[in-house]
């Protein structure tokens, strides 16, 4: 049964790079983000891309029984790209066929897609309007 969870906008400095991150609780408890920093930075380099010039986000998910990373960015004028980890009893997995996001991961998915058209894709791109325009804490 759907019910909504805690979602927070962690502050700017949270990633070196620029990366807007956020967390979601299926508890309602504050989200341990040391738990995920290891596999964002690996994520992260996994793809080669230029972090600091590249509007994306990042949502940690303690889920209800896993814990999921979803990075997400925005490339070829309008898409958005994402890659997805999941904690299971092996460690991190990245495997789309077995883990993906969920419906709390697209209301995030939702304000950033709102969020880049009015940043980004506009007469004047802004990635540092895009970076300060955050789903508020709730």
């Amino acid at each position: 049964m759907y019910r909504p969870r805690h979602i927070e906008s962690l502050p700017a400095d949270t990633d070196a790079d620029g990366i807007k991150v956020y967390t979601i609780s299926a508890d309602g408890k504050a989200v341990d983000i040391a738990r995920f920093r290891p596999r964002l930075q690996a994520m992260k380099q996994a793809r080669r891309m230029a972090w600091g010039d590249t509007p994306a986000f990042a949502i940690c998910h303690e889920a209800a029984r896993a814990r999921y990373l979803v990075l997400g960015w925005w490339g070829n004028d309008n898409e958005m790209f994402i890659a997805v980890a999941a904690e299971d009893a092996s460690g991190w997995v990245e495997d789309m066929s077995r883990y993906s996001f969920c419906l709390w991961d697209m209301e995030v998915m939702w304000h950033e897609r709102n969020a880049f058209v009015e940043d980004m894709y506009g007469a004047v791109p802004s990635l540092d309007a895009y970076r300060d325009n955050r789903l508020r804490k709730r």
